[in-house]
């Protein structure tokens, strides 16, 4: 497994992360699969993967507790811990307290490695500001329960620069990939970050697997410059071959997905020009397609209309695909799969509140779409 040596720390990183965020599910559910995902813990570490990030929110607040579960098995100083202050649950300056107590339980450690403020944006720093929630965690780091304090970020490069000289900080974590270096601005983020010496962990280097499974088109030219690696593995070596990136983290929910990307950094090479050049072609291929970048992060939900947002935006987007290759029964695919969904779930019942919108990452106008999608579905329909 790649490393990365840390020379603030002395200590070495596996370039490749295990994000607890998407872990696999039982069937029908939301339940984690933990005889499953223990598997995919166990096969990390013997691969040599020793950072594991969760957070409190993940998997409806049950990813802490399977975190301890799944490292409590291990020599705690064989591995990196990180997990994240819920700034969108901080109400009091009590809640600091109570939460990062109840991370300490739910994960069975006596400290974090790496612990963030998570998704600043400007509402956020201001709680931060507010509560003193930075000043606390410092306090908790010089009494040896953070070892590393940073903060997770999913906003414009303006604020990124304000937060980063606001503050001292051991590290951050943005979400980029080749789609997101312009549409997102991660190429500025990442750069005012560098600027600042502050070392960079990266989330969503697959864009919650969008890079795993692109349009043909764009598949076909990945394939057709390398048909001995995945199109996923593509993304990874993107993300992994920046100057100051640490980790590179993915949001692994399969076996399968696991073993492609170590694979790909077991034998890590950077890129080559002729390889970004590959990348820019399927970029410009994927972007013409049609679709709307929803990552699946689930942070829109839930839906006080009970819509299910990121699954809704998923069949629209089988849609697109479909229609832009002109594939047979393209609509009948597409009311196969709505249906599916659940009449309760779908979005007709949008009142366009914009409440998703606002707490989107991808900045995603969720209102629109939804709009658009209840078209789609209402031409499906009997005429009457």
């Amino acid at each position: 497994m790649e490393k990365r040596f840390i020379k603030k720390s002395g200590e070495e990183l596996s370039l490749l992360g295990f994000g607890l965020m998407r872990l696999p599910l039982k069937a029908g559910t939301q339940e984690i699969d933990k005889a499953q995902a223990l598997d995919m813990v166990d096969y990390a570490r013997d691969k040599g993967i020793n950072y594991f990030d969760t957070a409190y929110m993940y998997h409806e607040g049950n990813s802490e507790s399977f975190a301890g579960e799944a490292l409590s098995r291990y020599d705690r100083s064989s591995f990196n811990l990180a997990t994240k202050m819920p700034l969108m649950r901080v109400k009091t300056e009590a809640d600091v307290e109570r939460i990062f107590q109840e991370q300490l339980k739910k994960c069975r450690t006596e400290y974090f490695d790496y612990y963030l403020l998570h998704n600043i944006n400007k509402e956020h720093l201001q709680v931060t500001e507010t509560f003193k929630i930075y000043e606390k965690l410092k306090e908790k780091q010089k009494q040896g329960l953070i070892r590393r304090l940073g903060f997770s970020f999913h906003d414009q490069p303006e604020l990124l620069r304000q937060v980063a000289q606001k503050y001292d900080w051991d590290f951050a974590q943005i979400q980029l990939n080749y789609l997101d270096w312009e549409q997102q601005n991660a190429k500025e983020q990442y750069k005012i970050l560098t600027k600042n010496n502050i070392p960079v962990n990266i989330m969503e280097p697959v864009r919650g697997g969008t890079l795993a499974a692109l349009c043909d088109e764009s598949t076909l030219i990945f394939k057709n410059a390398n048909p001995n690696v995945s199109v996923a593995s593509w993304a990874i070596r993107y993300a992994a071959s920046l100057d100051g990136v640490q980790v590179v983290l993915s949001g692994m929910s399969s076996m399968e997905q696991m073993k492609d990307n170590i694979s790909t950094m077991e034998s890590f090479k950077p890129l080559s020009i002729e390889e970004y050049q590959v990348i820019d072609k399927a970029l410009i291929a994927y972007k013409t397609s049609g679709s709307i970048p929803c990552t699946g992060c689930r942070y829109c939900m839930d839906c006080p209309q009970g819509i299910d947002i990121p699954k809704a935006l998923a069949i629209y987007n089988n849609y697109l695909f479909n229609k832009s290759r002109n594939r047979p029964n393209y609509n009948f695919s597409f009311e196969m799969e709505y249906r599916v969904l659940g009449e309760e779930k779908q979005a007709h019942h949008c009142v366009q509140c914009g409440e998703c919108a606002e707490k989107c990452p991808q900045h995603i106008d969720i209102p629109h779409w939804m709009t658009l999608i209840d078209e789609v579905h209402q031409a499906q329909l009997p005429k009457k």
